[in-house]
């Protein structure tokens, strides 16, 4: 007789907070039904119901009982954030014109833009009904903040597609804002429910900033150096969308004339679908390995912010979470 596979770090995670997850779960799916337009429930379900890891939602839990919370608001701000998060998947979807989204026909795919653009934004006025509910300005203001960070992100990315001359500085900003900034919010507001101090909060915000920005790191690498399956998209999205991420950026400052043409002709022009040319000029330059191992800086960040916190089981099983954002690069 075997021993039953390991679980993975979000998992026991999640294990540990089987009861609040149970209670977000339970209270996401209330939230987004609707009496009169059940094309609602319809396309939210989609993708609420595909399998997600919902590490932000189980962020925000963990926070909360990590610094010690005893009440029962972190739910409804844990739903609130994979609310938020739903509803840029479903706007994202559309702008990217993507066709797969955690290995399953996107919303816009099923249906079409028109109800993934409203029912996103169904999602969007929910949430904000759920922060209204805990009583909290704090909340209020920091998670409206990161909703109106996601979305400056987002467009900062769409007029930095297929722009050579994006740097690195604007392409952190792009995953600071898109990424990033519901990884902050979802951490901090745990610690603020729970009545933390400065200095805790601070450490919060930095430790979630610092795993989203590994996490996204993570996923543009994947996109050239990921097995095309798994990852929740294809390989080569980015690629064939035009987004000048990490390893891009630093293979144009190091390419010749000749690259630095197939790169324009593939990104700015998008004429070259050629992902394996693409691919063999980011290994000549070694700029995945470099990503990687950016990825791995952030993750270490992660992990000396989480260091300030109380020592528990459930901030180990953070540190684990951060290691595991990466080790999806190994």
């Amino acid at each position: 007789m075997t021993d039953a596979t390991p679980l993975k770090p979000h998992e026991r995670l999640a294990a540990a907070l089987r009861d609040d997850m149970d209670a977000v779960n339970a209270l996401i799916r209330t939230r987004m039904a609707s009496e009169h337009a059940p094309r609602i429930p319809e396309v939210t379900a989609h993708l609420v119901e595909a399998g997600g890891k919902r590490v932000r939602p189980l962020l925000t839990v963990a926070c909360a009982r990590m610094c010690g919370y005893a009440g029962a608001d972190h739910v409804k701000l844990a739903a609130t954030v994979e609310f938020i998060h739903t509803a840029t998947l479903l706007h994202d979807d559309v702008v990217d014109e993507s066709r797969q989204r955690r290995g399953r026909p996107t919303a816009n795919l099923l249906w079409d833009n028109q109800s993934s653009v409203l029912v996103g934004d169904y999602l969007f006025a929910r949430s904000f009904q759920l922060m209204v509910e805990t009583g909290s300005l704090r909340v209020l203001d920091i998670l409206s903040g990161a909703a109106a960070t996601i979305a400056e992100g987002e467009v900062l990315q769409l007029t930095a597609a297929r722009n050579l001359a994006t740097t690195e500085d604007t392409y952190l900003r792009v995953v600071r804002g898109k990424t990033a900034a519901l990884f902050e919010a979802a951490a901090r507001v745990g610690g603020v429910v729970a009545g933390v101090d400065a200095a805790q909060e601070d450490a919060l915000t930095r430790f979630g900033d610092a795993l989203g920005v590994s996490f996204q790191i993570v996923d543009d690498w994947l996109d050239y150096g990921g097995a095309g399956d798994g990852i929740g998209k294809n390989l080569g999205d980015d690629f064939r969308e035009g987004k000048l991420t990490l390893p891009v950026i630093r293979a144009l400052a190091r390419g010749d004339a000749t690259e630095r043409a197939f790169w324009r002709d593939a990104l700015e022009k998008g004429k070259s679908e050629d992902l394996d040319r693409a691919r063999a000029i980011l290994a000549r330059h070694g700029t995945l390995e470099e990503t990687r191992q950016e990825a791995l800086a952030w993750r270490d960040r992660a992990r000396a912010a989480l260091a300030e916190l109380p020592p528990n089981d459930l901030r180990e099983m953070l540190g684990d979470l951060a290691d595991y954002v990466v080790a999806r690069a190994e």
